[in-house]
């Protein structure tokens, strides 16, 4: 067996959970392999609205394993709360959860570390969603970090005080004013917590699991043009979120990758500073926001939004591997008499439909490929034959334009809401 991807393709914020959601009970493990808590992956289930940061999105499936791998960083504290609203809901979460040992811990002065670096940036500062990634990250990079299964060792508590204490001189140089004793009291009773849950080595686990003939769904957290190589750096996340990155945060090997479903918005959304090259700052720009209801999903921000952007969904697309694309919230354009994608670059004089080396600048402009909107509400039936022509034209153009076959498309939050082409 093979461990199949989800990936999302623009800048997060694609819908990812609800198709992860859709495609659990096709597999024994939804598994996450990189991000942290920054991530927010929305599923609406009978009404409800649920929001998960750390824990995979198989997790309301009886029956189903879900790996926290090695490539994510973990807050304990925000990992428990999240644990606690699931099982709140009567989720057996302890049955079904695994986190790999080897995940890194983020501590509470990572935190303040990463609210410290954002303020020092000033008007250059990233977006970050200070919630200690990066910092997190930067200290798994310089050899500093502590690994989640190390709070079993008798001598973590000295490991946790020397580091807080290389956190701390950084902060002073910095003239940060430190305050957080009460979280750090409940982030050390999260982690007693914690240590009655499934601690796993994830890449023997996973292996293994493959070799019995499981099926294993990794899923991705933010989106490719936010991969800390490939994406708008440096206004990017600190982590490999393409599908290479599946390799190191769970520890199989590139053989071991199957398919490669690869999920994009309508439209295209991002959340903090960067280049954006198709965004809207007008009343269509407003109308996507509000009728995708764009406030994202950790941070509450309002996102900034814009057209689809061909040559990112296409070069994200190259990069993963993608072998078929799902498109999500397409009702968000229902009302549109007129819909555009963005297919081509322009910058100075170099023009192309290929992510230009420096889509860092602010400064490139879009070429457009209009099409006809079906200007109506999309009731959700079995039969897709059954809706509007120029909607069913929309999605064979994109096929056209993307080179890759388009397998599902999503009209509405619920789960039932999704065509499977």
């Amino acid at each position: 067996m093979k461990v199949d991807v989800l990936i999302g393709l623009q800048w997060g914020d694609e819908g990812k959970g609800k198709i992860v959601d859709y495609l659990a009970p096709n597999y024994q493990y939804i598994a996450r392999y990189q991000g942290g808590p920054n991530a927010g992956h929305t599923i609406y289930l009978n009404g409800k609205k649920f929001v998960l940061h750390t824990i995979p999105s198989g997790i309301f499936h009886e029956g189903i394993g879900n790996i926290i791998g090695n490539g994510v960083v973990i807050n304990p504290l925000s990992l428990l709360h999240e644990i606690k609203n699931l099982e709140a809901e009567g989720i057996d979460v302890k049955s079904k959860l695994f986190i790999a040992k080897k995940g890194l811990l983020i501590l509470p002065t990572h935190i303040e570390l990463d609210k410290a670096n954002e303020k020092k940036r000033g008007l250059q500062k990233i977006g970050s969603t200070l919630r200690g990634i990066t910092p997190a990250y930067m200290d798994k990079t310089g050899r500093n970090a502590i690994k989640i299964g190390e709070i079993f060792e008798s001598n973590f508590k000295e490991k946790y005080n020397n580091l807080v204490e290389k956190h701390i001189s950084m902060l002073k140089t910095m003239d940060y004013e430190l305050d957080n004793k009460a979280y750090e009291t409940e982030w050390l009773d999260a982690i007693e917590q914690l240590k009655s849950y499934q601690f796993i080595d994830c890449e023997y686990f996973v292996n293994q699991e493959l070799k019995k003939g499981k099926r294993i769904l990794a899923e991705g957290a933010q989106g490719t043009m936010l991969d800390v190589d490939f994406g708008t750096y440096p206004f990017v996340t600190s982590s490999n979120t393409i599908s290479g990155g599946v390799c190191t945060g769970l520890g199989v090997a590139p053989q071991k990758i199957g398919e490669v479903y690869g999920v994009i918005k309508a439209y295209c959304t991002r959340v903090g500073s960067g280049p954006f090259p198709t965004e809207l700052n007008d009343e269509t720009g407003e109308q996507l926001r509000a009728a995708g209801n764009e406030f994202g999903a950790t941070t509450g921000r309002p996102r900034r939004c814009g057209w689809l952007d061909a040559p990112a969904v296409k070069y994200a697309c190259m990069l993963n591997g993608v072998t078929q694309l799902c498109i999500t919230k397409m009702d968000v354009l229902n009302h549109f008499e007129t819909i555009h994608v963005g297919v081509t670059y322009k910058s100075e004089n170099n023009e192309s439909s290929d992510i230009i080396p420096t889509v860092i600048s602010d400064n490139i402009e879009c070429e457009y490929q209009s099409f006809e909107g079906w200007n109506q509400d999309l009731a959700y039936s079995n039969d897709y034959n059954a809706l509007p022509t120029p909607f069913k034209n929309y999605i064979s153009s994109l096929e056209r334009i993307f080179e890759t076959p388009i397998k599902m498309v999503s009209v509405g939050p619920e789960r039932e809401s999704l065509y499977i082409l």
